[in-house]
């Protein structure tokens, strides 16, 4: 298909089903609710239609104006009922999913947490599925994420139709690396879903991102497109078309796309930066640095010093180091990067957070930063619990010696530390593409090491590469490289 000939294929439906129409104004009241099998214990209609419209503004990527926004939504939901449980678990989720808060260290977070389970413990007309709610929230906090997603999908066997629950597990799969059940979550529940239903289309977009994790790149594409038929301004199905075209090599198809679509995507506020970085990854991935280094500037990080979320943070490590491992000069763009970053050495929310933040100390030539950094893993390995602990001295910690390794120049470190665990990185969380940062780590490491064996190395995981994304300039490019020193 030629891409003067794509524009049609990737006009979508402008036409909203109607029952999507109207959710975005005609919030649930408590009636509608339970007639939909899920209770809520509070008497205000205002604070029921808040929660709607949190909910769904968290499902959809998007700030609703109208509402001031997710903040401004939140503060009208817990105004209008201030003991309000299932009101205090979506604000302590969006707490922990968003900003990076770490309840260790925050004491407002602590505070709250402790408010929402003692409103619970107080109103024993609170449903069971609430109370469960409540209990999710309680691990989650604690760093407890599988015991989390356990209780989640406890809730979803008898309320498949509760989207909070199937969005904080959906979530929290995300940030574990569990690619089958970033899939599977949606995929037991979808059969149960109508057409008609509030948020049906964002469940599809949901599920296509889960086929694309599970490297199912035709049914995800069909699915982001049926998704994007019912809301052209789901960003979420974008974003899995996004990863679609990087895992299969469309890297022309990809930049056409958002370069098309971007008046739909572009209103998803809190996703529209992601989608920014995946747009510069094909021009690097073509070699046109100078774009990507102007996508980088004019989108990404503006976007990312802006909103403070997590997701734009890592995005702006990630993307500045990956033009940094091609050999690209980035001049003095660590230094606004740190920046953004330094208020989160002691988070240790998640070994995939770490690592960014950890690459930016790193960029910026922060040593002190570095060593005070990584004197906080040592003692968050030593006396914490929970899941990301256990990841971290698992893998996270290799990791983090790898990447110190790399600044002071000593490949062959690098290549004895990640090649071990490189079976394990998935725990790190993240998608496939985000982790390829680590892939290509690890490769420009062994070209550079001074062991033959590492050279040999190299192109070996060049060959896994050039098999699971055979249309790779990136991927030629190294393997060009690598053959120039082993002299075949």
């Amino acid at each position: 298909m030629k891409w003067e000939n794509l524009r049609n294929y990737y006009l979508v439906n402008r036409n909203y089903h109607s029952e999507t129409a109207n959710m975005y104004s005609n919030w649930r009241s408590p009636q509608d609710w339970r007639s939909q099998g899920l209770d809520l214990n509070t008497t205000s209609t205002d604070a029921s239609k808040m929660f709607d419209a949190i909910v769904t503004q968290y499902t959809g990527w998007y700030d609703d104006e109208n509402l001031g926004g997710m903040t401004g939504t939140l503060n009208k939901m817990l105004v209008a009922d201030p003991d309000f449980v299932m009101g205090h678990v979506v604000r302590n989720g969006l707490e922990l999913l968003g900003t990076g808060s770490n309840i260790r260290l925050c004491s407002r977070l602590q505070d709250d947490v402790s408010r929402m389970v003692k409103l619970s413990s107080m109103q024993p007309s609170l449903t069971q599925r609430e109370q469960k709610h409540v209990a999710a929230l309680v691990a989650w906090s604690n760093g407890e994420m599988e015991q989390a997603s356990n209780v989640w999908e406890d809730i979803l066997v008898d309320h498949p139709n509760d989207v909070l629950a199937l969005k904080f597990a959906y979530d929290n799969y995300f940030y574990l690396g569990n690619s089958n059940q970033i899939r599977d979550c949606v995929a037991r529940v979808l059969p149960m879903w109508k057409p008609t239903m509030p948020l049906y289309g964002y469940i599809v977009s949901m599920h296509s991102f889960g086929l694309e994790e599970t490297n199912l790149y035709s049914e995800a594409e069909n699915a982001a497109r049926t998704a994007l038929s019912i809301n052209p301004k789901d960003g979420w199905a974008t974003h899995t078309l996004c990863h679609v075209m990087e895992m299969m090599g469309r890297q022309h198809e990809g930049i056409y796309m958002l370069e098309k679509t971007g008046q739909y995507w572009q209103t998803c506020g809190m996703l529209a930066c992601h989608n920014f970085w995946h747009w510069a990854l094909y021009y690097i991935e073509l070699g046109d640095y100078e774009t990507a280094l102007s996508l980088f500037d004019e989108e990404v990080t503006k976007r990312a010093i802006s909103s403070g979320a997590m997701l734009d943070i890592v995005d702006i490590c990630s993307l500045l180091y990956r033009l940094q491992l091609e050999g690209v000069s980035v001049e003095d763009r660590w230094e606004k990067v740190y920046d953004v970053c330094k208020s989160h050495l002691h988070d240790h929310i998640l070994t995939f957070n770490d690592m960014h933040i950890l690459i930016s100390c790193l960029g910026a030539g922060q040593k002190q930063a570095v060593k005070e950094m990584m004197d906080s893993i040592e003692v968050f390995v030593r006396e914490s619990k929970g899941t990301n602990r256990d990841i971290t001295a698992e893998v996270g910690s290799q990791l983090f010696q790898a990447f110190i390794a790399y600044n002071d120049e000593d490949y062959s470190k690098v290549v004895d530390l990640i090649n071990p665990v490189r079976s394990k990185i998935i725990k790190i969380g993240g998608s496939h593409a985000q982790r390829d940062l680590i892939n290509q780590f690890l490769i420009q490491a062994a070209i550079k090491s001074n062991k033959k064996t590492h050279h040999n190395l190299a192109r070996a995981l060049l060959n896994e590469r050039k098999l699971l994304k055979p249309s790779s300039p990136l991927t030629d490019r190294l393997t060009d490289k690598v053959m120039q020193i082993l002299g075949d």
